[in-house]
């Protein structure tokens, strides 16, 4: 399994207005977003491509196209849609599913309340969101339910990433490439990552 984390300068910048708690609502969901085209643009550089033939002002040429719609991306609700306007700048015609899950603040365990993903997954690569990888419980799981459902392909896109999350999706799922702005330093007792940016859902959607 790849860890992939963006080391560029331009991904640090954004990543200090994230966690800045006095960044507001409407600039932290569009950081996010845009760190999310960042993501997107390297976990699709290794696409594949089809040559078709277009004509330019000047003459006929074979050019590279991707089929966009054998592309799914699936946030985890409700953080991961926060994450979606970032990939579908730029591929809008991928197929787009939900996973409802949410963690239980005793057990840390994710609860499924939603499911519903195109049909075709394992014709399709599947590109999973959640802007924090903490304990790893929710990915873990949302990955769980799309191979059940057939999918092959799949790439994980998050944010922040904690050692500890890394590490339990390494064992589980060695197959899906993890990409990441950051990899922070730990997770806390009550399972938040450190430093981290605080819950990443309530700051997009402004609910605390």
């Amino acid at each position: 399994m790849g860890i992939i984390e963006l080391n560029h300068s331009l991904v640090s910048n954004k990543l200090a207005i994230l966690r800045d708690k006095n960044t507001g609502t409407k600039e932290f969901r569009e950081i996010v977003s845009e760190l999310s085209t960042l993501l997107c643009y390297e976990a699709l550089k290794d696409a594949e491509t089809y040559i078709t033939e277009v004509e330019t002002p000047i003459c006929k040429m074979n050019v590279k196209k991707i089929n966009e719609e054998n592309y799914a991306f699936i946030p985890i609700l409700r953080a991961g849609t926060g994450m979606l306007d970032g990939l579908i700048s730029i591929m809008p015609n991928a197929k787009i599913g939900h996973i409802g899950l949410y963690r239980n603040e005793e057990t840390l365990k994710p609860v499924k309340y939603y499911y519903k993903t195109p049909n075709g997954l394992a014709n399709r690569e599947v590109i999973v969101l959640d802007p924090m990888l903490a304990t790893g419980g929710s990915a873990i799981d949302a990955i769980n339910m799309l191979k059940e459902d057939g999918a092959v392909k799949l790439k994980f896109l998050c944010i922040i990433a904690a050692p500890e999350g890394i590490k339990k999706m390494k064992e589980i799922h060695p197959d899906v490439d993890i990409y990441c702005a950051v990899i922070d330093e730990h997770l806390n007792e009550n399972g938040y990552i450190v430093p981290g940016l605080g819950d990443a859902g309530d700051r997009i959607f402004g609910t605390k």
